[in-house]
């Protein structure tokens, strides 16, 4: 034991000077006046009381949890379907598909975003294609639309291996025994593969809803500064405006949110948990 807590001892250093550290700073430049120095330390609630009560930063606020529920619902949709198969696939298949997920994540997140714009772009090979079809000069970039599509796209790979991680872990003696009951298929997914399935689920929509509420350099580039969320909100007030002490109380309120949101869906997870061992 006394080895272990050795060999742990520089993980818990570097835990502390590269985690613990910079997250205390952030939160006690947020209880701070106006300035960049905590040498003489200014208790106040300003910040807070700022954001709470102006309308605009809630509706940033709003604005990002709900591309972030659009991205994890899409992700989720989209991502099952192709999991399932990658799970019933053959192993050799298996790993093929797999591999074809994970190549584009070899590839930098903001380097992948900066090939969406050429394609969505006027001009670009999407809206071609869309003029082909019928569909006339379609506006693309820096929308709504395209924001989600970013999201979408880089975030699907961590809802499809979670997913995927579960039903390969699934027991398919399971199956075949809902089958000797009398299961049609519909009746097996449903009351035995779905409930297996779902701690990948849970796992799958916590990875792609955390980043995707706090994305900042996805909206700037395919929103084109016009789709503003809380993300771009942090960085612009450390960064442009020099705000330090509003964009760390920001930062701690994301943080806040965060937290409590991974508590629910631990909540959830152990309470699944719980009803699979009644």
């Amino acid at each position: 034991m006394k080895k272990f807590s050795q060999l742990a001892l520089p993980y818990i250093i570097w835990a502390a000077m590269m985690l613990i550290l910079p997250m205390a700073l952030i939160a006690l430049y947020s209880f701070t006046e106006h300035g960049n120095s905590i040498i003489s330390f200014s208790f106040t609630l300003e910040h807070y009381v700022k954001f709470f009560t102006d309308p605009d930063f809630l509706l940033i606020l709003w604005r990002s949890m709900m591309i972030a529920v659009k991205t994890t619902i899409i992700c989720l949709l989209l991502g099952y379907p192709v999991a399932y198969f990658i799970a019933r696939s053959s192993e050799r298949l298996q790993n093929m598909l797999v591999l074809c997920i994970t190549i584009p994540m070899w590839i930098n997140m903001l380097v992948r975003t900066y090939a969406w714009i050429g394609l969505l772009s006027e001009g670009g090979l999407i809206q071609q294609i869309l003029s082909f079809l019928g569909f006339g000069e379609v506006e693309l970039l820096y929308t709504e639309g395209a924001v989600l599509l970013g999201m979408v796209y880089n975030f699907l790979p961590f809802m499809i291996l979670q997913i995927n991680t579960s039903l390969c872990k699934m027991d398919h003696s399971l199956l075949e025994a809902a089958a000797d009951l009398g299961a049609n298929p519909v009746q097996t997914f449903r009351r035995v593969t779905l409930p297996l399935s779902l701690p990948g689920v849970i796992n799958g929509i916590t990875l792609v809803f955390l980043p995707a509420v706090s994305s900042f350099f996805i909206p700037k580039l395919l929103g084109g500064g016009q789709y503003f969320l809380i993300g771009n909100m942090i960085e612009n007030q450390f960064i442009t405006v020099g705000e330090w002490n509003f964009g760390s109380a920001i930062s701690v309120i994301m943080a806040v949110i965060m937290m409590l949101l991974m508590m629910a869906v631990k909540k959830v997870e152990i309470r699944n948990h719980g009803g699979k061992e009644d």
